[in-house]
């Protein structure tokens, strides 16, 4: 059921706005390892379930279909943000500008961690939203909690354990990377269960507002956009 066309969503530039910049804010501050007790994970992860968050809210809002043609616009973004990051890296500095090894050591990882995202974010966030869409129709519209916190449990799952592969293997033991998944997937998780309620006030909010409820049925679940 869609009782509003496309052009009429006001909210949905906002929205696509929000997640392309938490999802590259979150690439860049993924350079820094963070430890807090037993747990180590890089630094977008607290920032980074966020764009899950709004994932949640364009797929039980707006549909599956619309909610791919915003997330692949993300996807161009920060493959458009890293390409210039490298090339700037890459160009002469000024004589007197002294902190090009600074740059690089911290701004020049994000084309490895780009493509770590981009790759556990594609399988995650796809499965997520394939989970939470099928889940919507099976339940009717209802048990939305189950819908959003069974979706992030699968999504972030592969997400975690794709991400750390890619970006940081080589660059630490073993162990570690496997502390640092396990650590990726439970904060990810938690924080999209702690942020439930809100989850449940902005998905009431906008589909009051944009006057639209999408049921994705007969959705074929094509992961590129598309009409």
């Amino acid at each position: 059921m869609n009782t509003a066309r496309t052009g009429e969503f006001r909210l949905l530039p906002v929205f696509s706005g929000i997640f392309v910049g938490v999802l590259i804010l979150s690439n860049i501050l993924a350079a820094k390892m963070i430890q807090l007790g037993p747990f180590v994970f890089d630094g977008g992860t607290l920032l980074f379930p966020i764009s899950y968050i709004f994932g949640d809210v364009l797929t039980e809002v707006y549909g599956y279909r619309q909610s791919r043609k915003v997330i692949w616009t993300g996807f161009v973004m920060l493959i458009l943000a890293s390409l210039n990051i490298w090339i700037i890296g890459m160009l002469p500095a000024q004589d007197s500008w002294t902190l090009q090894t600074d740059f690089n050591n911290i701004l020049l990882q994000m084309p490895r961690i780009t493509a770590a995202s981009i790759a556990g974010y594609f399988v995650g966030e796809y499965s997520n939203s394939v989970v939470l869409s099928k889940l919507k129709v099976l339940t009717n519209g209802k048990r939305l909690w189950l819908r959003t916190i069974g979706s992030t449990a699968v999504g972030e799952l592969l997400d975690s354990v794709i991400f750390v592969a890619a970006a940081f293997s080589g660059m630490y033991e073993t162990s570690v990377l496997v502390v640092m998944a396990l650590s990726n997937y439970v904060f990810k998780t938690a924080i999209e269960i702690i942020f439930t309620p809100v989850t449940y006030a902005v998905i009431r909010f906008t589909k009051q507002h944009e006057h639209t409820d999408v049921f994705d049925i007969g959705e074929t679940y094509n992961p590129l956009p598309g009409r």
